[in-house]
């Protein structure tokens, strides 16, 4: 059994900020890993947009699995003191998890590769950016 988690401390300045970025994807991470999720990918934001810092990608086996993983996922962020909304867990083929500076999407493996979202995320950073004329 893992020891409990401190909870983190709410966004004081843009140290603390990264400081709290890095510890919910730590924590967010070391559950998928302990729940047995395939093919997790991070995806750092920083400098491509505003909504989040991270993005995590990952598969469960099933519809069960990507339920099961995402309530220990939301569990473990609640117990830590972060507020997580959740999208997706009646259907359970993609689960979103916004825990504000890491969005979480875990699907089945089959909606995942439909969706294709490290492909597009990947050419968005790629892409030149535009000033409107």
């Amino acid at each position: 059994m893992r020891p409990a988690t401190k909870s983190i401390p709410a966004d004081t300045g843009s140290e603390d900020a990264s400081a709290r970025g890095a510890e919910i994807l730590s924590l967010i991470l070391n559950e998928l890993e302990d729940d047995k999720a395939e093919e997790i990918v991070k995806i750092d934001l920083n400098g491509k947009t505003d909504i989040a810092d991270a993005m995590i990608v990952a598969s469960g086996r099933s519809a069960r699995h990507v339920g099961a993983m995402a309530d220990k996922v939301s569990k473990r962020l609640k117990d830590a003191g972060i507020i997580a909304r959740t999208e997706g867990l009646p259907a359970c083929d993609w689960v979103l998890i916004d825990a504000g500076d890491v969005i979480v999407h875990l699907f089945r493996p089959e909606v995942r590769q439909f969706y294709n979202l490290e492909r597009i995320w990947s050419e968005t950073a790629r892409a030149p950016v535009r000033p409107e004329a």
